[in-house]
């Protein structure tokens, strides 16, 4: 890899991760209005959710700044600059996501957060179970920051 590169040139980025009561599915524009729904309905229990304590987001914006969000981290994952996954339930529901970047403030590889709504708060910690596993097998990262969890 150069410096520049996040991952290999040759590494096939996972197009999913399928578990029982979620699955993780590359975020896009279209999925604006679930993702707008999901993260709005949930600031607060975001902003405690370790790895976003003291960050900017979420913060109340209108849907075409989310729209033009997810536009970005869709050009990011087009890129491989980082990979951000919505979080849906077997019904196709948005319920949360996971953010796969540089890491910039620690000497990791990589820089890890997720979030599930506040109604879906049982599933935090399976998601972080599952998202770990997940990058430590299929993943090119000797390392990467990920708050944990308790009890995880």
């Amino acid at each position: 890899m150069t410096a520049t590169q996040f991952v290999p040139a040759d590494f096939e980025v996972p197009a999913e991760l399928v578990c029982a009561d979620f699955a993780l599915i590359p975020l896009g524009p279209e999925h604006n209005e679930a993702d707008y729904v999901a993260w709005i309905s949930s600031i607060e229990h975001i902003h405690s959710t370790p790895g976003f304590a003291g960050r900017p987001w979420p913060e109340p914006m209108a849907k075409d700044d989310n729209l033009r969000d997810l536009q970005g981290h869709a050009d990011d994952f087009r890129l491989r600059r980082g990979f951000t996954y919505s979080v849906v339930e077997p019904s196709g529901e948005v319920i949360g996501c996971v953010y796969i970047y540089p890491a910039t403030e620690t000497t990791a590889d990589a820089d890890v957060r997720s979030w599930v709504r506040a109604d879906r708060s049982h599933l935090d910690r399976p998601l972080h179970n599952a998202v770990s596993e997940w990058l430590r097998s299929a993943w090119p990262f000797a390392t990467f920051d990920y708050a944990p969890r308790e009890g995880a």
